[in-house]
């Protein structure tokens, strides 16, 4: 079986450096099992964290987990996310319970503010705070957070916090200017999400060109692979059918060269500055 990398949090558990993701699962009832059967098939291959929210599929993504955790549930990292509106103290905790209760287990292993809303970071916290006291959540974090936003969640006492999950691929490489290497300095973890754009970015030519040169593989390897060689980053990407659960994990075994990331940094570069963090 090929071996899953593993990333380090800041109380120094390691944790898969490649999970499955569930955005847009749930959205169609009838899909219901195929997806869940291409979460089985991840966990089978080793593939042991799952990334979800209250969100996706009004909560049905959750019960899609589920499904998919029957009798592995303590095999699984799991994440889920508070939706920002419901980010008071109170609604935190009243969705925490929903979330639990829809993927029919008794903790969350990390749990996300999905982004920021108008209630205060301190409200959230404390929620995180007493969900953590109380075993129903094992780890807090944030999604979609800029360095700023990062620096004032720390300042409100969030200074535990062990991940934020972004948007971070070849084509959305703004992050490296400013909040991943602030996240590296603190050990606070990485998630990239829509690592390969949903899918938009799979006809660049360099992708193409950089497959072509490793028998068998897909651009959408290539763009993974980059990812996977990244210090301190989760790559999450989502696949609702068994085919693209297989493909997506061949991105295990493909090992670029120094030329294929040089080509590729030629065809997307690195940021040169500051620019607002990417939203999807």
């Amino acid at each position: 079986m090929t071996d899953i990398p593993q990333i380090i949090l800041p109380d120094g558990e390691k944790v898969p450096a490649y999970g499955q993701g569930t955005w847009h699962m749930g959205e169609t009832r009838s899909r219901f099992a195929d997806e869940a059967a291409a979460l089985k098939l991840g966990i089978d291959l080793g593939i042991t964290l799952i990334d979800t929210a209250e969100m996706y599929g009004n909560g049905v993504a959750e019960e899609i987990v589920a499904e998919a955790a029957q009798g592995r549930r303590d095999q699984l990292f799991i994440v889920s996310k508070v939706l920002p509106y419901n980010g008071s103290q109170r609604g935190t905790i009243d969705a925490c319970e929903r979330s639990l209760k829809r993927l029919k287990t008794d903790h969350i292993d990390l749990y996300l503010l999905h982004w920021r809303g108008s209630h205060p970071f301190a409200e959230t916290l404390a929620a995180f705070d007493k969900l953590k006291q109380q075993g129903k959540i094992r780890y807090h974090g944030v999604s979609n957070f800029d360095r700023r936003d990062m620096e004032e969640w720390v300042r409100s006492g969030g200074d535990a916090v062990a991940s934020n999950q972004i948007l971070y691929n070849l084509t959305r490489r703004g992050p490296e200017w400013e909040v991943i290497p602030w996240c590296r300095q603190r050990n606070v973890s990485i998630m990239a999400y829509s690592p390969i754009e949903q899918g938009r970015m799979l006809g660049e030519k360099a992708l193409a060109e950089v497959a072509s040169r490793h028998a068998g593989a897909t651009p959408a390897q290539v763009a993974l692979a980059w990812l996977l060689r990244r210090d301190g980053m989760i790559v999450i990407p989502k696949a609702s059918n068994q085919k693209h659960v297989r493909e997506n994990f061949g991105a295990l075994d493909l090992e670029l060269t120094d030329q294929d990331i040089a080509d590729l940094d030629h065809a997307f570069p690195p940021p040169k500055g500051r620019t607002a963090l990417g939203m999807l």
